[in-house]
């Protein structure tokens, strides 16, 4: 008899399911006796034993179902060693659920705080399989995440809608794309959508480049400008502040602006005396069904993790690394996160084709 747990963490994204559906499809075809634990709500349905086994049924039709049919929640990894409200001890609880099941395996889907306390349950002597799910592309030791493309869609979709409109008014237009710490999904989908302006964490602006880029499309006859901007974007007195005062300007600017476009907005008016929009398509870039991309990456994933499980390795996180499926330590690769490089390719093509990045 072959037990598995599984669980997702974190924030939803399109194709955990689809995941979930190739691990259990890659298991179920290769072994004669499967009991398949799904623990509810991420690491919450691990601290206090909420599960419920899984048969077959549970997994068929779910390749293009978005969320998780298990549901999720966040448990910061900084507080997995403080004990919950009643004094429970959340790491031994985890271990004593695992035990308790008598798994063979826990296969956990999540992002970089998900992948931490997968790691950390690894060092505790579990037997861990990680899956790296995100829309933000930003997990160290895989060239993608689950989830990206996905959301790169529908980023791009809002972007291209926007054209038509800010074309039709001859305005400028912010969209706000996901990503407080990372660029990815913003610097695809301003590509993608032919944004004239990409504004990332990796990349501090400065307003004037900004409005400079502004004024130039206006002298050539573009009375209109989009602007893909990430909710992470940062201007380039701000980023030299130190991690304190940092801190504190954005508790100042989030008191004024709901959010650093509406604040971008406003110096943009002020400087060109342009109508400025604002569009946040916000968590509608977690929704819907995965794209078709995500369901074959996620299929590939998930039925290599089942073939680590049937080999008996564990402690893996299963990426993609130059097209092909690959096992990464987890020791190597939790905690880690990866940026976009200001000199990235990507990066230097967008600029090569006239898009600024206000620096």
């Amino acid at each position: 008899m072959l037990r598995i747990g599984l669980l997702t963490s974190g924030g939803d994204c399109q194709a955990l399911n689809a995941t979930m559906r190739g691990v259990v499809k890659g298991l179920a075809n290769n072994v004669k006796d499967l009991e398949v634990y799904g623990f509810m709500n991420g690491y919450k349905g691990l601290i206090y034993s909420d599960y419920r086994m899984l048969s077959a049924k549970d997994f068929s039709g779910i390749l293009t179902q978005g969320g998780t049919i298990l549901g999720t929640s966040r448990q910061p990894f900084k507080l997995m060693r403080t004990p919950d409200a009643n004094g429970l001890d959340k790491v031994e609880a985890m271990k004593h659920t695992y035990h308790k099941l008598l798994l063979d395996c826990l296969v956990i889907l999540g992002g970089n705080g998900t992948q931490k306390t997968a790691n950390l349950l690894r060092e505790e002597g579990l037997n861990i399989i990680h899956l790296p799910k995100t829309i933000d592309n930003d997990i160290y030791g895989t060239d993608m995440t689950f989830g990206f493309y996905s959301a790169v869609n529908i980023a791009s979709d809002a972007i291209d809608c926007i054209h038509t409109t800010a074309s039709s008014h001859q305005r400028v237009f912010i969209v706000e794309v996901m990503g407080h710490k990372v660029g990815w999904l913003t610097l695809y989908a301003g590509i993608a959508s032919g944004a004239d302006v990409i504004l990332i964490p990796e990349i501090p602006y400065d307003i004037e480049k900004v409005c400079e880029a502004i004024n130039r499309r206006k002298e050539r006859g573009s009375g209109f400008t989009i602007l893909a901007v990430a909710e992470g974007a940062i201007a380039k007195e701000d980023a030299a502040l130190t991690k304190k005062e940092l801190k504190k300007r954005q508790e100042e600017i989030a008191k004024k602006y709901p959010s650093v476009s509406y604040k971008i907005a406003e110096e943009i008016e002020a400087k060109t005396g342009m109508e400025i929009r604002v569009t946040v398509p916000g968590h509608m870039q977690r929704g819907g069904s995965p794209c078709p991309y995500d369901r074959v990456l996620s299929t590939r994933l998930g039925s290599e993790a089942a073939q680590l499980i049937l080999d008996k390795q564990y402690g893996y996180m299963v990426g993609m690394v130059n097209g092909k499926v690959k096992k990464i330590p987890l020791g190597e690769c939790a905690g880690k996160l990866k940026t976009v490089d200001p000199n990235a390719q990507e990066v230097l093509q967008a600029k090569r084709m006239g898009i600024s990045f206000g620096d």
